[in-house]
C-alpha cells in the first residue's frame, strides 16, 4: 500500500482536475482584437434606421392625415343620381294615359347571399317571380358586389322580399311607367325602357321635357353598400313636365272600336283612322289596328309598334280626286258644267287602257266625276292640267314631306319631280296611282276642303301656340268641290250619308290596289273613305283606311265608309255640334254612338 503525506491528497487531485479540463475543454483559438469604431458605426446605423421608421410612423400619423382620408373616402364615396319623377302624359281633359307610379329595384352582393338557405333563396325566388335555377344562376358571381336580380317591382313585393331577411339581399327605390288607357292610346303614347327613357309615340317626342333634371347626392359607402353619411349637400331633382295632348280619349276609344269591329268584319289585315278638328287643326284621335298593351314588355314588338296612320304610305286612290278637280276648277281650267264623255267605260290614252267600275257612266260634269269615282274623267281633266301644275299643290298639301307635327317615324310619302312625269303618270296621279301618301297627311290635305280653301297646321300637343295655315284653294272652289263631296256620301252617291244620324256629311272613298312582287295584285286592296262634317259647318275632318280585306268586300265604301260615319256621328254628339239635320228618334236610340257629354265618363 502506497503512503502519502498528509497534503498530497488535495494536490493529487487538483492536478488531475486541470489535467482532465485541459484534455476536454481546451482547442487552439485564433484571438482577434475588433476596432470598437466599428461597433460604434454600427450601432449609429441601426439607430437611424429606427428614427427614420419613426419619422415616416410620425408624417403619416400627423402630417398626411387629410390626403389619406380623402384616399379611403374615394374607395368608399359614391354619387348618386337622385331620379326626377317623370312627367305625366295627359289627354285633352286631363285623363291620365302615362304615369309613374314607386317601384323597387332588388340587388344581391352575391358572395353574402352564398350563405343563404335553399329555403331562403326559394321564397325570394317565389317573390321575383322567377325559377330558383335562374336566381341561383345569377348569384355564382362571387367576385361581384353588385347584381341586379330584378327591376321596377311593386314596392309592396320589396317589402315583402325585405322581411324574408336574406343575407345581401337589397333594394333601391325607382319608378315604374304606368299606360291606364293600354292598347287604344298605345300608338300615339308610346312608352318608355328600363331607364325610364322614352322610344316610342309621346314618350320619345317628349323624352327632354318629360325626364326632367336629376338631383346629385355625395355619400359615403360600407363595404356592403349601405349608406353612412352626406359629404356634400344635396342638389335636388327638378322633375319632368307633364304633357297635354290634343287627343280626347272618348274619341279615341269610339274610333278604336269603330276599327276593331271593322277589322273582325272584313278580316282585315290592318287599319287605321284619324280625326282632325278643323277649327284648330288638333288632332283628336290617332288609331292603329292591330295594338299593342304598352304595359306588357312581351308585347313591345313587331310590326303592332306601327302607328300606321303615319308611318305606311300607300297609293291613294280615289281619295285624291276632289282635290285634283278642285285644282282644275280652281285654275279656271275647267268649270262646274264642263262636261266629259266618258264613254262604256274604257279609254285608250298614251298607249294604256284605262277603265271605270262602271261601263254606264256616260257624259259627266265634275260632281258626276266624284260622285261616280271615273278614272275616265279624271284622266281627261288631267290633260287639261300641266304637270308643274299638279305638282306644286301636291306639294303645297304637304305630298312628300314629313308632317310638321314632330312625331317620330313620321314618313313622307313620295311624289316624283314633275320634269319626269309622263303623260300617263300624269293621268293615274289625278286618280290616285304613282305617287304614295300617309294617311294622315291626306286628312290634313281635306282640311283645305273644310276651311274654304285654307290648309291649318296640325297638332298633338295641347299648347298656346297658334295654328298657321296656307291658302291653297280660292274659298268658292273650296265650298263648290264640298258640295260635291255631300253629294258623293248622299243618296246618288254611296249612301254613307244614309248611316249618320243628324248630320249633312260629305266624303270620297277610294279603292287602290297593291302592289305584290313588283305587280298591281288582282286580290290585294285597301279601301278607304275621308270625309269632311257637317257640310252646313264642318267642323271634324275623319280619314279611315282598310288594309287587305278579306271578306265582306274590298272598297272603301263598304270598308272604310261605315268606320268613318260611325266616328263622325259619334264624334259631333260628344262634341255637342249642333245638327243640321232631323234627327231621328228611333236610329238615335238604336245607336251605341250617341253619348251625350254630360255621360262621356
Amino acid at each position: 500500500m502506497l503512503k502519502f503525506g498528509k497534503n498530497k491528497i488535495p494536490e493529487l487531485f487538483k492536478r488531475s482536475r486541470e489535467n482532465a479540463y485541459s484534455r476536454h475543454y481546451s482547442s487552439p483559438v485564433l484571438h482577434v482584437q475588433i476596432p470598437r469604431w466599428r461597433a460604434r458605426v454600427l450601432f449609429v446605423l441601426i439607430s437611424l434606421g429606427f428614427l427614420a421608421v419613426i419619422g415616416k410612423a410620425l408624417y403619416i400619423q400627423i402630417m398626411s392625415t387629410e390626403f389619406l382620408q380623402a384616399e379611403g373616402e374615394k374607395r368608399f364615396e359614391r354619387t348618386l343620381q337622385l331620379p326626377a319623377t317623370r312627367g305625366l302624359i295627359t289627354d285633352r281633359n286631363g285623363e291620365f294615359l302615362a304615369t309613374s307610379t314607386p317601384a323597387v329595384a332588388v340587388w344581391s352582393i352575391p358572395e353574402e347571399t352564398s350563405k343563404a338557405s335553399v329555403q331562403q333563396l326559394g321564397a325570394l325566388a317565389k317573390l321575383l317571380d322567377m325559377p330558383l335555377k335562374d336566381l341561383q344562376e345569377r348569384l355564382k358571381n362571387l367576385d361581384k358586389t353588385f347584381v341586379y336580380l330584378k327591376r321596377q317591382i311593386p314596392t309592396d313585393i320589396g317589402k315583402q322580399i325585405k322581411e324574408l331577411g336574406v343575407p345581401g339581399i337589397h333594394s333601391l327605390p325607382e319608378s315604374k311607367r304606368s299606360y291606364p288607357q293600354g292598347p287604344v292610346t298605345a300608338h300615339v303614347v308610346g312608352f318608355t325602357n328600363i331607364e325610364d327613357r322614352g322610344i316610342e309615340g309621346i314618350e320619345l317626342q317628349m323624352n327632354d321635357s318629360l325626364q326632367g333634371k336629376p338631383g346629385l347626392r355625395r355619400v359615403l359607402r360600407d363595404r356592403i353598400g349601405r349608406i353612412i353619411e352626406d359629404v356634400q349637400e344635396v342638389e335636388p331633382a327638378t322633375d319632368g313636365a307633364d304633357v297635354m295632348l290634343t287627343i280626347d280619349g272618348h274619341i279615341q276609344l269610339l274610333t278604336a272600336q269603330a276599327l276593331e269591329k271593322a277589322m273582325k268584319k272584313h278580316e282585315a289585315e290592318s287599319a287605321g283612322a284619324v280625326v282632325i278638328d278643323t277649327q284648330n287643326g288638333e288632332i283628336l284621335a290617332m288609331v292603329s289596328v292591330p295594338s299593342y298593351d304598352p304595359n306588357e314588355q312581351s308585347e313591345r314588338k313587331g310590326p303592332e309598334l306601327r302607328n300606321r296612320v303615319i308611318t305606311d304610305t300607300f297609293e291613294p286612290g280615289s281619295i285624291i280626286k276632289p282635290l285634283v278637280a278642285a285644282l282644275a276648277l280652281d285654275a279656271g281650267i275647267i268649270t262646274k258644267n264642263t262636261l266629259f264623255n266618258t264613254g262604256t267605260g274604257s279609254y285608250r290614252y298614251q298607249g294604256a287602257t284605262i277603265t271605270d267600275v262602271s261601263s254606264r257612266n256616260g257624259t259627266l260634269n265634275v260632281s258626276g266625276i266624284l260622285r261616280r269615282s271615273s278614272n275616265i274623267g279624271m284622266t281627261m281633266i288631267a290633260e287639261r292640267l300641266r304637270s308643274e301644275q299638279m305638282w306644286t299643290v301636291f306639294n303645297a298639301l304637304g305630298f312628300g314631306q314629313v308632317p310638321n307635327t314632330g312625331f317620330p317615324g313620321a314618313a313622307s310619302g313620295r311624289v316624283r319631280p314633275w320634269e319626269r312625269w309622263k303623260l300617263i303618270e300624269k293621268a293615274t296621279m289625278s286618280y290616285g296611282y304613282g305617287l304614295s301618301v300617309s294617311l294622315l297627311q291626306i286628312a290634313k290635305a281635306f282640311t283645305t276642303l273644310a276651311r274654304d280653301g285654307d290648309m291649318i297646321s296640325l297638332s298633338l300637343i295641347k299648347n298656346d301656340k297658334k295654328p298657321t295655315s296656307i291658302q291653297i284653294y280660292k274659298p268658292q272652289t273650296a265650298r263648290d268641290v264640298r258640295a260635291m263631296l255631300e253629294e258623293s256620301a248622299g243618296p246618288e252617291g254611296n249612301k254613307i250619308q244614309a248611316m249618320v244620324n243628324g248630320y249633312r256629311i260629305g266624303g270620297k272613298s277610294g279603292t287602290a290596289r297593291q302592289i305584290v312582287n313588283g305587280r298591281y295584285s288582282r286580290s290585294d286592296y285597301r279601301g278607304s273613305f275621308v270625309a269632311v262634317a257637317p257640310i252646313s259647318k264642318p267642323r271634324v275632318v275623319v280619314a279611315v283606311t282598310v288594309n287587305r280585306p278579306k271578306k265582306g268586300g274590298y272598297y272603301g265604301t263598304l270598308t272604310a265608309g261605315p268606320v268613318a260615319a260611325e266616328i263622325i256621328e259619334g264624334t259631333l254628339k260628344y262634341l255637342t255640334v249642333q245638327p243640321d239635320l232631323p234627327v231621328e228618334p228611333a236610329l238615335e236610340a238604336k245607336n251605341p254612338n250617341t253619348t251625350s257629354r254630360r255621360n262621356r265618363g
